[in-house]
């Protein structure tokens, strides 16, 4: 009965929406990029840099859409850097991603020490506020949650209601059709790359300019990981990778609040940190049968080889 209570409470629908915020943005992009060619590896890396750069921005005295402007280039950066090395390169797009990761974080630890060398706990900032519109549940939202519904629509559109969209997805499953209509296999790849990790930093940058008021460097706490398995339960389409973001966010919300109930006092704590990632597993593992991968993806493309 404690569950079904928890159900009908506003409260924890307004935190799944919350929840599912970043997970959508970083997922939309990672989307992106796979439906292009690209395994994006980097998206936990790129998720922190753009946590840290939209934070400092605003830090230093920038509006808060400033902040997510910064954090949207600083994104797209990295991926430009990550998309040179395996588009044109042709490198290995496990190995690029990761050290990818690596190294968006390396940066974001050096430039915190830089920047604010004395200070021994992350100062505030004024975050994005509740708009208060449409109830208890959406009233509690702030503008970059609307902007994440935003961004799923605006994906579904242009993946499948135009040429360009057309051209991604083909590039993903038949780049050598793509060449043949003398379009650059190269360039839309790359352009995929950038855009994709752009939203990936946004999706970090939720975390310092909405959801929290500061930035410490354990908060994307493996939500890029989880936002590649998303792309995988959505069978590479945004309407699913959406509702995936939507059931782990529940999966997170529900656990927050079975700690604190009858239930929370006979079993350990470590469980229920462990619950949204077991049950998504299993969600991923029901839904992934019957998903089809881009044809090309993590495959090279060079102009005139077979």
């Amino acid at each position: 009965m404690e569950i079904f209570d928890i159900l009908l409470q506003a409260s924890f629908w307004a935190a799944v929406l919350r929840i599912a915020s970043p997970l959508i943005f970083a997922t939309m992009g990672e989307l992106i990029c796979e439906r292009a060619g690209v395994l994006n590896l980097g998206i936990e890396g790129i998720m922190v840099i753009g946590a840290f750069t939209g934070w400092i921005a605003v830090y230093a005295g920038l509006p808060l859409w400033w902040g997510v402007g910064a954090a949207l280039l600083a994104g797209m950066a990295f991926g430009l850097l990550h998309g040179v090395l395996v588009v044109p390169f042709g490198l290995s797009q496990h190995v690029v991603g990761l050290g990818i990761t690596l190294l968006a974080t390396a940066t974001a630890s050096f430039a915190y020490r830089l920047i604010l060398p004395e200070v021994t706990s992350p100062p505030k900032i004024e975050p994005f506020q509740p708009l208060g519109l449409f109830g208890p549940i959406l009233g509690a939202q702030t503008a970059l949650t609307y902007a994440a519904f935003g961004v799923v629509a605006v994906v579904a559109y242009v993946l499948y209601r135009t040429p360009l969209g057309l051209a991604l997805r083909a590039c993903g499953d038949n780049p050598a059709a793509v060449a043949a209509q003398g379009l650059s296999v190269t360039g839309l790849r790359l352009g995929a790359v950038m855009v994709g990790s752009g939203l990936m930093a946004v999706g970090g940058a939720f975390l310092t300019l909405s959801a929290f008021s500061s930035f410490f460097f354990e908060m994307v706490n493996g939500r890029g990981w989880i936002c590649i398995a998303l792309v995988v339960f959505g069978g590479w389409g945004p309407g699913k990778a959406l509702l995936g973001a939507m059931l782990f966010a529940g999966f997170d919300a529900l656990q927050v609040r079975l700690q604190q109930t009858g239930i929370g006092e006979i079993l350990p704590y470590q469980l229920f940190l462990a619950l949204p990632y077991i049950l998504s597993i299993l969600a991923l593992i029901l839904m992934s049968r019957r998903a089809q991968v881009p044809g090309a993806l993590m495959i090279p493309f060079r102009k005139g080889e077979r």
